[in-house]
């Protein structure tokens, strides 16, 4: 089989995974977030580390995606200031309090926590800082890491702990160990990662399982329409006006 067939049956297989085990998981945190929202609240969406932060990015003024998203992208952990940095940072014990400072997470918010390893500090201490402060934690992760990856690995939380032990609702992306799948003949390492595969696909059905929940209590969902669409920009400016003040990063 070619490089291309390989490539895209692993991603095939991995979708269908998370679609055939995750229905109830999904569903749960679906009703977290529509109560948010009808209580007039955002949904918070953060990718402690790295490549996770794509998930963010994801569903921030996404068309087709819900409006009531807060996307906490924090310069530390962000690629464009530095991979190399990045994995510092992410290290960090502690590092995940200031973030959450920042961004005012408070008693009875929502808080999406998307890291496919789910091990590093500030994915282990956002899920800490969530039940210390009372805030609902929806985890979108895997086990293949954090059942496998040894407790004193130098990526790992100081506890050990797991994210998908921590949050409310765990979400698993069922990620496979090592994050890419292919193998070339000649190269040891594998190519072919699909942790954004895996996070973007599991964290979008949970945004339009929320609207489905929303829709069923009589709501009708605020959802971004692409802005390269003819009436695009008049059609999204009524929720940018409303929630600009509320969105950081909008």
């Amino acid at each position: 089989m070619s490089i291309t067939s390989n490539y895209r049956d692993g991603v095939i297989e991995l979708v269908r995974k998370i679609a055939d085990s995750q229905e109830e998981s999904i569903l749960r945190g679906a009703a977290i977030c529509a109560d948010a929202i009808k209580q007039g609240r955002l949904i918070n969406v953060i990718g402690p580390g790295g490549h996770s932060n794509i998930a963010v990015e994801e569903v921030l003024w996404r068309a087709g995606g819900l409006v009531h998203i807060n996307a906490i992208l924090d310069p530390g952990t962000n690629l464009i200031h530095g991979a190399k940095r990045s994995n510092i940072v992410e290290r960090t014990p502690g590092y995940a309090k200031a973030v959450f400072d920042s961004y005012r997470l408070t008693k009875g918010d929502v808080l999406v926590i998307v890291n496919a390893y789910g091990i590093n500090s500030m994915t282990v201490d956002s899920a800490l800082l969530c039940r210390e402060r009372g805030i609902h934690s929806i985890g979108i992760t895997s086990t293949s890491f954090a059942n496998l990856v040894p407790k004193d690995a130098p990526s790992r939380h100081p506890s050990g702990l797991n994210l998908s032990d921590l949050v409310d609702v765990f979400i698993d992306n069922h990620l496979p160990l090592g994050d890419a799948i292919i193998h070339l003949p000649g190269l040891d390492q594998p190519m072919g990662s699909t942790s954004t595969y895996a996070n973007c696909f599991a964290i979008n059905l949970l945004m339009m399982q929320t609207a489905q929940l929303l829709l069923e209590d009589g709501v009708v969902p605020a959802v971004w329409q692409s802005a390269n669409m003819p009436n695009g920009d008049k059609t999204n400016k009524k929720y940018e006006d409303e929630l600009l003040p509320r969105l950081r990063h909008l």
